[in-house]
């Protein structure tokens, strides 16, 4: 049986007001935060460029105008909301522009440190079991985050909801259970229960080390991150 092609078309979510970077986000959007020098949205497109992705769709709401502007000649769609969409309604947005195979999203607020986690899910997909599959950091490799994590891991990698691992940002989902969703903002929580339901989220655990640049405490801590990979 010849192996299912690996998903090739991703969104990365930039429309956010940043709430949580307090004045930081005052004259600009979080995604052009810098972060060692470059802006966040940067950091992200790395691994985007280091995977073999052909379609790249960028959400745009608060100040979007700048990020269009940073962005300029580069080989992305951009979505603008008129209204903030959250994650699922972002992507129910986009579904046009993205197509209709499974699709890969991806979070600009966070640094990774290790293999490239894009890449990582698109060598792990199966469509055949899988209708999701998420990254996930141990909670012993993760700065800057202070929850209690978000899924608990079988042998086998299938996800239940409980304290234990967290959600890092990425993943490859199937998005027609998007059609079933009336709401037009909402989380893509509500696409993850319909996919534990069924026993048919999975997740890897990301080998590496994973910053949440959520807030301004994990500014410094991603800046150190990242100078140790010139070490």
């Amino acid at each position: 049986m010849p192996k299912p092609l690996k998903p090739d078309a991703l969104m990365l979510f930039a429309a956010g007001f940043g709430t949580r970077m307090g004045a930081l986000t005052a004259d600009r959007p979080k995604p052009l935060i810098p972060v060692a020098g470059r802006a966040l949205i940067d950091n992200a497109l790395d691994l985007v460029a280091a995977a073999d992705i052909t379609k790249t769709v960028v959400n745009l709401h608060y100040r979007g105008d700048l990020i269009r502007q940073h962005l300029a000649g580069r080989n992305i769609t951009f979505a603008a909301e008129p209204e903030i969409l959250e994650t699922g309604g972002g992507l129910k947005a986009a579904l046009p522009l993205l197509g209709p195979d499974p699709v890969l999203t991806l979070n600009s607020d966070a640094v990774w440190q290790g293999p490239n986690p894009i890449e990582m899910l698109q060598a792990a997909w199966d469509p055949d079991h899988m209708d999701g599959l998420m990254m996930l950091i141990p909670q012993a490799q993760a700065l800057g985050y202070k929850g209690q994590g978000d899924f608990h891991t079988a042998a086998n990698g299938q996800l239940t909801r409980g304290p234990g691992a967290i959600y890092g940002g990425v993943q490859i989902i199937k998005t027609t259970g998007l059609d079933t969703i009336s709401e037009n903002a909402f989380s893509l929580n509500l696409l993850w229960d319909q996919m534990l339901s069924k026993g048919r989220l999975f997740g890897l655990h990301y080998p590496g080390t994973w910053c949440d640049v959520g807030n301004p405490d994990g500014l410094k801590l991603a800046e150190d991150l990242i100078g140790t990979k010139d070490v």
